[in-house]
């Protein structure tokens, strides 16, 4: 991969438009009311929260999909043994503490006794220890069993207890573990051919698998009891909308609540007072980004000089300024 990104890159920023949860019911946003500005509005239970998604999922068990609507919809389904809180420092899911040793190739962590299943089974180590061994397997097509390949040994302690022992030390061990854990008596003896959990998910995490319409949506409910406490929003809607044009309208005439805008919308189209009043807008430094790849078997790509001569000829500020109406970065390489 170090030989391919001899092009800069793009990175885009992300642009997002969020209102208050909703129905999915289409309603002119004029004839809403207005939000008080500055109010500070009671805790509740209910309501929905619907997501336009350009794309739909292509599967429920994460550790063998790749596209992000698939990693979005697992993450609400599943939990990992810990993961990343909102200020990106890694905190404890379904572990509830861990001891790293001196020299950095053992990890035990230590989990949590009060965590059941979507369907009631109990959670226990013996869950973490067939997730390892499914993502080792040879037979699992998954583009993420590197992390794990490198593991010496895993051993169950006991039931709430698992140790990890790496061949020498690794950076990410620790982060790998928020991989969603899967359910060790959903899964043994079954294949992936055989087994449900690819249209019926069971997980851990804060909702609830309830449906799946192949091209139209995604539907998710409240897990009322997710050892973290229930979530206030009752469900989680993914509407399928293959054009962002389509979902824009979408958005404007009230029926899903969140999009991800495209530069031309986010920049000319949605700062009048109507979008003021009912959407927050958002820009951040997205994870994307786009690249000019060479195939280094071809005899002109294996010059150097070649490759640098392209990269050095390619005018990425006017592609930023002019595609992307300055909605992104110039990258070096793919890491922000």
């Amino acid at each position: 991969m170090r030989k391919i990104f001899q092009l800069a890159a793009i990175v885009f920023l992300v642009t997002t438009l969020t209102a208050g949860c909703g129905s999915g019911n289409k309603t002119d946003l004029k004839s809403r009311k207005v939000p008080k500005k500055g109010k500070v509005y009671d805790k509740a239970y209910g309501d929905s929260y619907v997501v336009g998604s350009i794309g739909d999922i292509s599967g429920l068990i994460p550790h063998i999909t790749s596209d992000s609507s698939s990693s979005q919809i697992a993450g609400y389904i599943y939990s990992g043994l810990i993961k990343y809180d909102k200020n990106y420092q890694i905190v404890g899911e379904l572990a509830k503490s861990w001891e790293v040793s001196k020299d950095g190739l053992k990890i035990t962590f230590h989990l949590r006794e009060d965590v059941r299943w979507h369907d009631g089974a109990p959670f226990t180590a013996e869950d973490v220890e067939f997730t390892y061994k499914f993502m080792i397997d040879p037979e699992t097509p998954t583009a993420y069993a590197s992390d794990f390949l490198i593991v010496d040994t895993f051993k169950v302690i006991d039931k709430y207890t698992c140790e990890v022992t790496y061949k020498e030390p690794f950076a990410p061990a620790l982060i790998s573990w928020g991989l969603g854990i899967i359910p060790k008596h959903l899964l043994d003896g079954k294949t992936l051919e055989t087994t449900t959990l690819k249209t019926q998910p069971v997980g851990t995490g804060p909702y609830t698998f309830k449906e799946w319409k192949v091209g139209e949506r995604v539907i998710l409910e409240a897990n009322e009891n997710y050892f973290e406490g229930k979530p206030y929003i009752k469900k989680i809607i993914y509407r399928i909308i293959p054009d962002r044009a389509t979902m824009f309208l979408e958005l404007k005439s009230g029926a899903i609540d969140d999009m991800n805008l495209e530069p031309d919308q986010y920049m000319k189209q949605t700062n009048d007072q109507l979008f003021k009043d009912y959407f927050k807008k958002y820009k951040y430094l997205g994870n994307g980004y786009t690249y000019l790849g060479f195939n280094l078997k071809k005899e002109k790509f294996k010059d150097k000089r070649v490759r640098q001569a392209i990269n050095y000829a390619i005018d990425r500020e006017t592609i930023i300024d002019g595609v992307l109406y300055g909605l992104g970065k110039p990258s070096t390489g793919p890491y922000k």
